[in-house]
């Protein structure tokens, strides 16, 4: 086992990702501005975009790709954001269609609107 190392995680006692039997494990990526460390300025779409780019900096940490995901669970407080959210995470993954959940939620932490988990294979 293994922790993505180089990534911050503020404030909770967890890594970002973990290696362990093959595969990435992506801990819950809030969409905070990794420059900011704001919450991304505008609604689901814009936080769903900056939620996914979280995950992807993980992936790339640990020398993955975005095909390289087999799951994902996506937390949201609203399932009315469900189309938006949907449309975005299409974008994001092209043609690749990684097993997914969207979980209803109460109040996500520090208000966001999403947040995404994700387990990725190291190699097929």
């Amino acid at each position: 086992m293994r922790a993505i190392e180089g990534l911050t995680s503020k404030g909770g006692h967890y890594s970002p990702g973990m290696i362990a039997g093959g595969m990435l494990y992506i801990s819950g990526q809030l969409p905070i501005d990794q420059t900011t460390g704001m919450i991304a300025e505008g609604g689901i779409r814009e936080q769903t975009q900056m939620a996914l780019t979280n995950v992807g900096r993980v992936l790339e940490a640990a020398g993955l790709k975005p095909e390289n995901v087999v799951m994902c669970h996506v937390y949201i407080p609203d399932m009315g954001s469900w189309d938006a959210v949907n449309e975005v995470y299409a974008e994001y993954f092209g043609n690749h269609k990684p097993a997914r959940v969207i979980v209803p939620t109460r109040e996500l932490h520090h208000g966001a609107l999403i947040e995404i988990e994700a387990v990725a294979e190291m190699k097929e």
